[in-house]
């Protein structure tokens, strides 16, 4: 399991009330929790049953926004990088969106998990069935700078003659503290990324695209 903590406070397995649907914003199910204050009271879980994932109360607001920067959503890496061209590529990675759930109740700090879908290219240089990608997960206030932002390794294997796969990463717990219980999930943004080199980073800036057939090539799999 890969934890991102944004404070030392582990909570456990706790049930997620929310899901993410389309564009990476996520929703609040319907139903699931105390119509008002004093069936809330009489049913609060207790300290067993919310550890357990027992507690089906609605959270108390909106989840964090989660997305791709889109300037960090691609990586080419050329076999000689003054050569950018097709045949010079060693490998390509592009993400495809974020989606995830999220939790928190009464004072609790909203606790998420969140999916990543990748696609990754071997290119006409690659002399490696093996390529290992670093990309970061931030966690932000909304249109600020960074609170906390983690870095994970995910090591992708291409079968011989294969050109993509497609891969989901999993971020399994993320922790996001609140400075009091009225503090809304919308304060807050999840964003995802590659680790890039600044050459990378202006090849993307400057709108340039290498995309080896990322999602529709008939050899690619899904992990």
């Amino acid at each position: 399991m890969k934890l991102l903590y944004a404070a030392a406070l582990a909570l456990g397995a706790l049930s997620l009330g929310a899901c993410a649907h389309g564009n990476g914003r996520t929703v609040e199910l319907p139903g699931g929790g105390p119509t008002h204050d004093e069936a809330q009271a009489n049913d609060r879980p207790n300290f067993f049953e919310r550890m357990t994932g027992r507690d089906n109360r609605q959270n108390v607001g909106p989840c964090p926004l989660m997305g791709v920067l889109y300037d960090a959503s691609r990586v080419v890496e050329f076999a000689a990088p003054d050569q950018e061209r097709y045949a010079n590529i060693n490998f390509t990675g592009e993400m495809e969106g974020v989606h995830g759930l999220c939790r928190y109740i009464e004072s609790d700090p909203i606790t998420m998990s969140i999916s990543i879908d990748m696609s990754f290219g071997r290119g006409p240089a690659a002399t490696s069935e093996h390529k290992v990608y670093r990309y970061w997960v931030a966690v932000a206030r909304r249109d600020r700078a960074p609170i906390e932002k983690q870095y994970f390794d995910v090591d992708i294997a291409f079968r011989p003659g294969q050109s993509v796969v497609n891969h989901t990463e999993e971020i399994n717990h993320i922790v996001i503290p609140r400075a009091q219980a009225d503090t809304s999930g919308e304060n807050f943004e999840v964003l995802v990324g590659f680790d890039l080199s600044p050459q990378q980073l202006a090849f993307n800036r400057a709108g340039k695209r290498f995309r080896i057939d990322a999602g529709t090539n008939a050899n690619a799999s899904s992990n």
